[in-house]
């Protein structure tokens, strides 16, 4: 028996080693679990003891009470939250910064264009300006609205706007008086503009003009909103149970078992994080689509489709209408005079009198500021949005490496101990690839992202002009494609987060048809919680522990060698 004492004495010794590198105390984990400000930790012990107890902590020995691990899940699912919108927010700033830049420039040129019109009928025809300058300014508004998603019809509005004219071209050039036409006869004339067409193909240009131009520029701030709701939407991701047991077990477990500083090893992290966010992963490619489709569109709008440039030509094309009636006085005369009869005039002081344009000289035409542009802008904003290309397919990647994640060669936390280096295979990205990960399970689609990627779809044939709607609006991007909504795959329940527990009603996310305002970068919508799952492999544990534990015992061989 004599040999075999030398062995036993080394096992010892290797043993004794192994248990003064154990930890010893508690202090730490309490010590960072109230610096965190987490919550009341209910009855932590002071040292090491039996954790049966906790759901999904438990080991043999622990620093945490059931308290501590209901608060600490808590954290982990808001740590996630926090990670995602830290993420996403140059992105979501990005976007929401332009649209407020491009609708202020939109606005500027609308002024601008409004100014022009007005100046140049001051300037040539003085004694109608002050008259119609209110038919320009509602012209000019109905422009606006229409590229910022009302549903109104441009051929309509450039009819409108034609017949309101009509009757002061016909007082003030074709047939001038004394007084001015009585509000009966002028309303006739109105009327019959459509049938003696003094402006000629002016109303069917302004239509046509305005329509290319500002479909566009419509569909690319639709876009960008819709942008900006992606972003909300996955930013505010409310995890399975499952998920945030495996998010606790990677953040938090560690804490409870005497390892407070640990962190996960990289691919432990990459397999729970890619399971939790597989559905996000699936965003990407129609996401890169997105991207893609605003960069060709943009390309596109210049010449006739340059918003800018074709609202800064209106008030050439009035000018030349009102000319074009002016010049065909006698005949445009005769023709009213044969549907309206004689005209017919107020008992008031004459017209020229009556005017107050309330400036004594017609506005000059100011210089267009070439650096502040909608194409400028744009450009800028495309050569930025391109970084962003792939953002949600490298999300979870980004989170580990440069957030979570312990770096290469040092020791690590795998969920169950802390060990040199993670063993299981790392999965990729992607629901397909989940299926074999060893961390989470995911149990198919998510609702909410397939109406996601349904209305990145149909935008994205709106900005390859595969689908764009004369005269549509917002509403259409509501439902998405078609192909997605009320067919998902994959089970749901409950527990699984699909549907509301506990406060009601489940919210889905909702394009408004809303003016376009600078709070869109505030909006902070609820949404319903992610179908994301993951298993807890016990049979890891002792596998983890065994290994942990023979590292240190022939560190302490090596150890006890050397003596």
């Amino acid at each position: 028996m004599a040999p075999r004492r030398p062995l036993l004495y080394l096992l010892l010794a290797a043993a004794t080693c192994a248990e003064a590198e154990a930890p010893s105390g508690c202090e730490e984990a309490h010590r960072l679990f109230q610096q965190r400000q987490l919550g009341p930790a209910g009855s932590p012990p002071a040292r090491p003891s039996a954790g049966s107890k906790l759901q999904v902590c438990a080991s043999t020995s622990t620093c945490c009470s059931r308290k501590m691990e209901e608060r600490y899940q808590v954290a982990a699912r808001r740590d996630i939250q926090d990670l995602l919108q830290a993420h996403s927010s140059p992105l979501k700033d990005l976007i929401s910064r332009n649209v407020a830049a491009f609708q202020d420039t939109f606005e500027s040129a609308l002024r601008q264009s409004e100014d022009y019109t007005n100046s140049v009928l001051f300037s040539t025809y003085r004694t109608m300006a002050s008259d119609v300058s209110e038919v320009v300014g509602e012209l000019f508004t109905d422009v606006g609205l229409f590229v910022l998603g009302s549903e109104l019809n441009m051929d309509e509005v450039a009819q409108r706007f034609f017949d309101a004219l009509f009757p002061m071209v016909y007082e003030h050039l074709i047939n001038p008086g004394l007084s001015p036409l009585s509000g009966a006869y002028a309303e006739c004339v109105r009327s019959s503009r459509r049938d003696v067409a003094p402006f000629g193909s002016a109303p069917a240009l302004l239509s046509s003009q305005v329509s290319r131009a500002a479909l566009p520029a419509r569909v690319f701030l639709q876009a960008l909103h819709l942008g900006v709701e992606v972003i909300n939407t996955t930013d505010h991701l409310l995890l399975s149970r499952e998920c945030k047991r495996g998010l606790l077990r990677m953040s938090y477990c560690s804490h409870c078992q005497g390892y407070p500083n640990s962190r996960p090893c990289m691919g432990y992290c990459l397999n729970v994080l890619r399971g939790c966010l597989a559905g996000l992963a699936e965003v990407d490619p129609h996401w890169l689509e997105f991207v893609r489709s605003l960069e060709d569109l943009s390309a596109q709008m210049h010449g006739t489709q340059d918003l800018e440039q074709v609202l800064l030509g209106v008030h050439s094309l009035v000018q030349d209408a009102v000319a074009q009636a002016q010049k065909n006085a006698h005949r445009l005369s005769s023709q009213v005079e044969g549907i309206c009869g004689v005209p017919s005039r107020s008992s008031s002081l004459p017209g020229s009198m009556q005017q107050n344009t309330g400036r004594e000289s017609g506005s000059p035409l100011r210089a267009r500021d070439t650096d502040n542009t909608f194409a400028n802008t744009r450009k800028e904003f495309i050569n930025s949005l391109r970084l962003y290309r792939t953002f949600y397919g490298g999300l979870a990647d980004k989170i580990c490496m440069n957030e979570l994640a312990s770096g290469d060669g040092h020791a690590c936390w795998n969920g169950a101990d802390v060990v040199k280096s993670y063993t299981l295979r790392v999965v990729g990205n992607g629901i397909k690839a989940q299926t074999i990960n060893p961390e989470v399970k995911v149990k198919g689609e998510d609702p909410v992202i397939n109406q996601i990627i349904d209305k990145l779809k149909h935008i994205n044939q709106l900005l390859q002009g595969k689908s764009i709607p004369k005269f549509g609006t917002l509403d259409q991007i509501e439902t998405g494609s078609g192909d997605g909504e009320g067919h998902y795959s994959g089970d749901c329940d409950d527990e699984d987060g699909c549907s509301g527990s506990g406060n009601g009603e489940v919210r889905r996310p909702i394009l408004s048809n809303s003016k376009w305002t600078k709070e869109t970068r505030n909006e902070r919508p609820s949404h319903p919680k992610m179908k994301v799952f993951d298993v807890y492999d016990e049979s890891r544990s002792g596998g983890g522990r065994l290994g942990a534990s023979l590292v240190l015992v022939l560190t302490c061989v090596l150890t006890l060698s050397s003596w």
